[in-house]
């Protein structure tokens, strides 16, 4: 398909040759290529529809690169990379070795900070600004935050310091979730613009000049006019809670007209201090299945561009098992069915965690606290000291961003509170900044801590149980996998002993000891190696804490070498813990510790990424056939 105007585009520099007047045009190109394209391979899809107009806007007005623009998450700034010299590569997004689908700041110099978790872009901003002031340099800064971002308290932090600060930063409240009515829209629009203008600006600085020679009286015609003007905003605005911030506040305007938004760019481009500019979109704007379906077409696979439902591939030979968030929804309905202490808490995706599922059938029993992820654990405590059971569904790379609310509000006060962790090890096309191979060191580091990881769905089912009925003492976690569970038989629920592994294979020359999800891959190493000549041992450890220590005083002493298998980090994780207690109570075994090295893995689909970590079956056969033979050489040598 032909793009006239966008073909003449590669760089924001390129737009800024255009006239004023081909801005709509353009806005069409862009919209219409981001359609083209996401739907042929997938990614994020509605947010950046909703912001193309106001991509447009923002770099034709201010200098990119040499003008900073934060965006934030990255889910709306697909637009951004096709105007900033990557749409002929945008046909490669979220694939192994093509663009991520987030902000990268070693992929362009366009992109001034990275994020793939929300609501960092105004603290980041006000420290570009910072830095500006510090070093006496002049340009300007910009956050771009959704409406979604604002409902995490970081949003607040930053502005509140905006505020104190006084730094010359705009803050664009990207809003696509109100609705204003046409009247107060337009009415909020002259104010915006008579405001914003340099008229408005010269009566404003005119009258602060004129007045501050006029002692009380001064000052009495001060606050009134801020009375005046304050007074309009809070009639026909929410601006007075960023005004009370420290912000000028301008808005709210149509964020899909470029000529009204690029009048209100110049205008504040030009002033002084702290802004925010209040900007109305609409998810998914100008492609119908988007709009009447914003959060199924938020993210995308394959869809068909007229329909927008997704193109179906050749079915599997036997039908795909259910995923693992599904698995966890119905086991939580069926305990909240005859538990009616038990609560599910999400930081805004029910639908990612399996809680939606819950929320169909006990609607009263799901709290969605936004993407507030310290506030819902240390909320889900305050729930735990009045006897309910809060069941706390986040993803792991989440998580870690209330680590001090499960340590200090949760585990310090033995609070039975129970974790639920999707998306753990690697989850693929989102990459670095949403895989989970963290959660086995850091959660494993808090006091009182328990850590379960099982290895199929009937074993998910089985914690889950335990966690809620089982064990009352403190906190207790289960992490699992993103994708399609193992595919084993359903059965009721029952309680797993605390602390104790499972055999499932015999051996002599090597003890395989795997968690998770890495049991299976373990299991089909073993049977690799098997056919090498090498018995070897295989245990589901199912605990990362407290270890089940008498399996591994018996493997120490039969076999006397062991690996571990884990998709986390090395460091500090489930083969740590293993090691550190095999070097204090068994001296001669070997071990070697395999999982994620000290290294962020970029993103591809999840089993092209196991195979470039070795964590697949025939890396994780390899590694223990390396290890067997260092093993024996250091017997040969000692």
């Amino acid at each position: 398909m032909d793009y006239p105007f966008l073909s003449r585009i590669d760089t924001p520099d390129d737009l800024r040759k255009f006239p004023e007047t081909d801005l709509r045009a353009i806005s069409d190109d862009v919209r219409e290529y981001l359609i083209d394209t996401i739907t042929k391979v997938g990614g994020h899809f509605g947010a950046g529809l909703g912001t193309v107009e106001l991509t447009v806007a923002l770099h034709y007005v201010f200098n990119t690169p040499h003008d900073k623009i934060v965006w934030d998450t990255g889910h709306q700034a697909y637009p951004h990379k096709i105007l900033t010299g990557r749409k002929g590569l945008l046909h490669t997004i979220r694939q192994k070795d093509g663009l991520s689908g987030f902000l990268k700041r070693s992929e362009s110099t366009y992109d001034d900070f990275g994020a793939g978790h929300a609501t960092t872009s105004i603290s980041a901003a006000l420290g570009m600004a910072a830095a500006r002031d510090q070093l006496k340099q002049d340009y300007k800064v910009v956050a771009v935050i959704g409406d979604g971002a604002m409902t995490g308290g970081l949003a607040y932090e930053a502005m509140n310091n905006c505020g104190v600060l006084k730094s010359d930063i705009l803050v664009v409240l990207n809003d696509n979730n109100m609705s204003i009515a046409p009247n107060v829209w337009a009415l909020s629009n002259y104010f915006s613009e008579l405001f914003a203008s340099p008229a408005g600006r010269r009566l404003r600085d005119g009258i602060v000049g004129m007045t501050e020679r006029m002692d009380n009286l001064g000052d009495r015609i001060r606050s009134l006019a801020h009375r005046i003007e304050g007074g309009m905003k809070a009639v026909i605005t929410p601006g007075m809670l960023f005004e009370a911030l420290g912000f000028k506040y301008f808005g709210p305007v149509n964020g899909h007209n470029t000529a009204q938004l690029v009048k209100m760019l110049r205008g504040i481009r030009e002033m002084r201090g702290p802004i925010l500019l209040h900007t109305i979109t609409q998810k998914g704007k100008g492609y119908g299945p988007a709009e009447r379906d914003k959060q199924f077409l938020h993210a995308i696979g394959k869809v068909d561009k007229i329909t927008g439902k997704a193109v179906a591939s050749a079915p599997p030979p036997t039908p795909a098992p259910p995923t693992y968030q599904k698995v966890f929804g119905e086991a939580l309905v069926e305990i909240c069915s005859t538990n009616p202490k038990v609560v599910g808490i999400t930081a805004a995706m029910p639908d990612g965690t399996g809680l939606d599922i819950v929320q169909k059938h006990f609607p009263d029993r799901i709290y969605d606290v936004g993407i507030a992820e310290g506030h819902g654990v240390t909320f889900a405590a305050g729930l735990a000291t009045q006897g309910v059971v809060p069941v706390v569904a986040i993803y792991s790379s989440f998580l870690q961003r209330a680590f001090d609310h499960i340590a200090h509000d949760v585990a310090l006060q033995h609070l039975h509170v129970v974790f639920a962790l999707d998306r753990s090890g690697l989850v693929g096309a989102d990459g670095p900044t949403h895989h989970g191979v963290l959660d086995l060191g850091y959660l494993r580091l808090i006091q009182g801590m328990v850590v379960m990881a099982p290895k199929d769905e009937q074993e998910l089912r089985d914690m889950l149980w335990t966690a809620i009925h089982s064990y009352t003492a403190g906190p207790i976690s289960i992490r699992y996998p993103r994708g399609s569970s193992v595919g084993v038989p359903i059965r009721p629920m029952t309680s797993i002993d605390i602390g104790k592994s499972e055999t499932l294979r015999p051996g002599k020359d090597v003890a395989i000891v795997a968690i998770g999800n890495m049991v299976s891959k373990a299991m089909a190493a073993a049977e690799m190696l098997e056919r090498d000549g090498i018995s070897a041992e295989v245990v589901n450890a199912r605990f990362v804490k407290p270890l089940d220590t008498s399996m591994i005083d018996d493997l120490a002493r039969r076999i006397g070498r062991i690996v571990t298998v884990e998709d986390g980090q090395r460091q500090g994780g489930f083969g740590s813990a293993v090691a550190e207690y095999v070097v204090q109570h068994h001296r001669g075994v070997d071990i070697r510790i395999h999982g994620i090295d000290d290294v962020y893995v970029d993103h591809g689909t999840q089993d092209e990424l196991y195979v470039d970590v070795e964590l697949d079956a025939p890396g994780i056969a390899r590694v223990t056939r390396d290890f067997l033979a260092d093993s024996v050489m250091r017997s040969v040598i000692s």
